[in-house]
């Protein structure tokens, strides 16, 4: 036979506390559910970049990278550039097949890019490790101020 629970009075009902939630903003749980979610493949984009870096002094004549590097910073950034603008085109299509394969061109020549102008892969990393959880309008608003206002960035 089970015991009768001894009776409450009424108006004090019993309450079972909750443990208290961390308060996040909306978009750093957004950020953090979808590192989550990440397969932790971007590995290999470091793999790619020492690869870069061991191009830099093999014959042009055996490698696309050596052969890129070999003709300056200015073509290594053009070329970027021309990748930049094909993975637009392919976004704004609504391509998937076609952004995934250039995005994979437009990541080689950005490395290639930091390669050719002496920037550590891991320097990156670094930075986007700082702004990791930080709403990108707010690390904006942080940056000083140029002293000319001149830039050749478009705003």
């Amino acid at each position: 036979m089970a015991k009768a629970k001894p009776p409450t009075s009424p108006g004090k009902a019993k309450k079972t506390a909750k443990p208290a939630k961390p308060i996040k903003p909306k978009l750093i749980r957004g950020v953090a559910d979808a590192v989550a979610r990440t397969p932790q493949t971007a590995h290999v984009l470091d793999r790619l970049y020492a690869v870069i870096e061991t191009r830099r002094n093999a014959d042009p004549a055996l490698s696309h990278s050596a052969r890129l590097l070999a003709r300056g910073r200015a073509k290594v950034a053009q070329k970027f550039g021309e990748e930049a603008v094909e993975a637009v085109i392919e976004g704004a299509a609504g391509t998937a097949h076609a952004l995934v394969a250039e995005s994979a061109d437009l990541l080689y020549h950005l490395l290639l890019m930091w390669v050719a102008s002496g920037v550590e892969a891991e320097a990156v990393w670094a930075e986007l490790a700082r702004r990791e959880g930080v709403s990108g309008i707010l690390e904006k608003a942080s940056r000083p101020l140029p002293r000319d206002l001149a830039t050749r960035k478009i705003p």
